[in-house]
């Protein structure tokens, strides 16, 4: 199946327009209409299953098909067998072989609202008289659809979803995820084959971890936790997919059959006594999740809810989506599943979905807007960064009008236009971006994207270096990068100056009450005394930060002062290196690279800095208003039993914070690196280690240890 652009364009413009006609209460439609709506529907099924390159948001999917599912409720006679309501969606990738499902996987019917769920319900019941029923709840997990059959106890075939028919054979992939058992005692419940259902996700953590590696390797990161997790089930090599740290929930057992000799009357009447006796298998499906769990699967189990009565079940709705962004992985709903198997049966189902099941929506993490100009913001390097301003959409309850598109080169490889319809996406904790333009909706009127050449701020001409794609103003006095450097100057990690946040030094820079960070310890508090807000106890508490920053030591001043590639950990081997700052003012940039961590580029940035008389005179300033410029700490960095030794941690640890360990290692006379090389001593791994590791794999010199084992060093010296 193909389409040209034109048809795409054609579609997608049709469509908005199905959809407007369906808010106008006089409208009737008419079956050349409804056919278009298949049509259009087909295309984004065929974009988003089987290209994995969707048009549209899945909100604005899902409007398209119950829009069409409720014109074909009005009107029966105009069903056809190969409408999208009477089939599932196709996501067939050919470079694999295909097998047929025990059981066909259906999609569920999906609610958005309490009217919805009542009107679930009410079906249900003119089908079964059951009294008050009761409900199993769990999440909807956002990830990929996956089938596990076990024969006599093993893991024997793993496939994708599919047509819902027959799926790709990914088992060799699924053996990579290790929360997939490869073997379960399934013979002990007398059970010979069993086909379960589930869906591998992607962890938060885990989507962070491989996008920081992709970012050390210069490669374009991962969209979504989504795509990534169905991406990694289609990748040809399978030691690739480990490197993911993918997850799977199993929550379906949608079929079994028992050993030879074992009559299905005998084994429910085991299976009974075996419930009576606390061991629950297969009556129900919490039931069956609790059987699951209990064999080795990771299952719902412990997060799942059993309600009686759809008022519960929407309670829980409003429950779980209020606590959406706490779940580890994303989760876009909740499935709320009839849970006594017997009523399951009688209600049966559909071609295309359970009539026992039903997929409560959450609000969009997903949307489409226009983009409708650049605006370029100034960093205190420098760094000129280009913003997409949009029309304002709400994404997973927030509103986003404002997305950053990061450089040059991003904006040509996303090929985006001012004009462009993108599609965006925020997804839990994840800074909501532009996942793409939808090129197919453009009408002719965009207008490229050309990124400015001046500073957006002084009007100073940009510079980029060779092998950048950074863009910057080097300007020492453009107001943009002035305002950066104090706030960074002032922050936390730097000289700590509680009482001086982002807004107060944006206050006092507009008023003219600071200029400049030597301006910080020459503030006029009388000045500051007289604007609204701040009266006496704010005015001591801020004069009271300001001079207990005078003994930050050398290295969080070091760090303070913004030196492009200067980190917390080279500003600590910086300041480790020399008696006085000014020092830096005769170091050659060979001599710099002689230093632990400090490569060319790093070098090269602190010689350029020290080298600048503007800096220097800045830094005979501060000492002058009495900050530290000597390093105090020197002398008794060089005693302790671990002098001599550098150290870097990598993955979380258990029971020390990151900056905890680099403490206690420095205490004892250590050096902190920031990147593994032959200079480097000791790698102290945590949960989830990533590219460092595999690094320090490949140097034989470099001693690899757990957190435990570094502790052992520590009382050992």
């Amino acid at each position: 199946m193909k389409y040209s652009a034109l048809q795409i364009q054609e579609h997608i413009t049709r469509g908005s327009q199905l959809l407007s006609l369906s808010t106008n209460s006089n409208h009737e439609f008419a079956a050349p209409e409804v056919v278009e709506l298949r049509n259009i529907i087909e295309l984004h099924e065929y974009q988003y299953y089987v290209l994995n390159h969707p048009l549209i948001s899945d909100t604005e999917y899902d409007q398209l098909f119950a829009l069409l599912k409720s014109i074909e409720a009005k009107q029966p006679t105009w069903v056809t067998p190969n409408s999208p309501t009477q089939r599932v969606g196709s996501s067939l990738n050919k470079s694999f072989n295909t097998v047929q499902h025990l059981v066909p996987m259906l999609s569920l019917e999906n609610c958005f609202s309490s009217n919805d769920l009542i009107e679930w319900e009410k079906k249900a019941k003119n089908i079964v008289d059951a009294g008050e029923v009761q409900y199993c709840i769990e999440p909807k997990f956002d990830g990929a659809s996956i089938s596990l059959i076990y024969e006599n106890d093993l893991l024997v075939r793993a496939t994708t979803r599919g047509d819902g028919v027959e799926g790709e054979d990914i088992t060799n992939n699924i053996k990579q995820i290790r929360s997939i058992p490869l073997s379960a005692p399934f013979s002990q419940y007398g059970i010979q084959q069993i086909e379960i259902r589930g869906e591998v996700v992607m962890p938060f953590k885990a989507f962070r971890a491989y996008n920081e590696k992709l970012a050390a390797q210069g490669l374009a990161p991962l969209a979504n936790p989504r795509n990534a997790a169905s991406g990694s089930l289609r990748m040809k090599d399978p030691n690739e997919v480990a490197k993911r740290n993918l997850d799977a929930f199993l929550y379906h057992v949608s079929y079994y059959n028992l050993l030879p000799g074992i009559s299905q009357a005998s084994w429910q009447l085991a299976n009974d006594e075996a419930h009576t006796n606390g061991k629950p298998i297969l009556t129900t499906h919490s039931d069956s999740l609790q059987f699951l769990w209990n064999i080795g699967f990771k299952t719902p189990n412990e997060i799942k809810v059993l309600v009686y009565g759809i008022a519960e079940v929407y309670a829980q709705t409003i429950a779980f989506a209020e606590k959406r962004d706490d779940f580890p992985y994303e989760i876009d709903g909740l499935v709320i599943k009839v849970n006594d198997f017997a009523l399951q049966d009688q209600l049966g189902m559909t071609t295309h979905h359970p009539r026992w099941a039903t997929a409560f929506k959450f609000k969009a993490r997903q949307a489409t807007t226009k983009l409708r100009a650049v605006e370029y913001q100034v960093g205190r390097t420098g760094a000129v960064t280009p913003v997409a301003k949009l029309d304002p959409v709400q994404v997973g309850g927030v509103t986003v009008s404002s997305i950053s598109i990061h450089n040059e080169e991003y904006i040509k490889e996303k090929d985006l236009q001012i004009g462009d319809t993108v599609l965006i996406e925020r997804a839990g904790d994840v800074i909501p971006q532009i996942v793409r333009s939808v090129i197919e909706a453009r009408d002719g009127q965009e207008q490229p994207i050309i990124f400015t050449r001046n500073c957006p701020e002084c009007e100073s001409e940009l510079f980029k270096e060779d092998g950048e794609a950074v863009w910057r103003c080097i300007n020492i006095e453009c107001k943009a990068q002035v305002v950066e450097k104090i706030i960074h100057f002032v922050s936390k990690d730097a000289m700590d100056i509680k009482s001086l946040g982002e807004a107060n030094v944006r206050r006092f820079y507009e008023m003219g009450l600071l200029q400049d960070i030597p301006g910080i310890y020459r503030l006029n508090f009388d000045q500051i005394g007289q604007i609204e807000g701040f009266g006496q106890k704010s005015k001591d508490n801020l004069a009271a930060a300001i001079a207990a920053s005078k003994q930050q030591p050398l290295h969080r001043l070091i760090y303070g002062l913004g030196i492009r590639f200067v980190g917390e950990t080279t500003a600590k081997v910086l300041a480790n290196e020399v008696q006085h700052l000014l020092e830096y003012q005769h170091k050659t940039i060979e001599s710099l690279q002689l230093l632990d961590d400090v490569g060319h580029k790093v070098a090269a940035s602190i010689f350029h800095f020290f080298s600048n008389e503007q800096n220097i005179a800045m830094l005979q300033q501060l000492e002058s208003l009495g900050l530290q410029l000597v390093n105090t700490k020197k002398n008794t960095l060089e005693t302790g039993g671990l002098q001599g030794q550098t150290f870097l941690f990598t993955g979380t640890l258990n029971k020390l914070k990151r900056s905890e360990a680099e403490a206690m290692a420095e205490k004892e006379g250590g050096k902190i690196l920031g990147s593994v090389s032959s200079k480097l001593n000791y790698l102290v791994v945590g949960d989830d280690a990533g590219s460092k590791l595999e690094k320090a794999k490949k140097i034989n010199t470099i001693k690899i240890i757990n957190e435990d084992e570094f502790l052992a060093l520590l009382a050992a010296n």
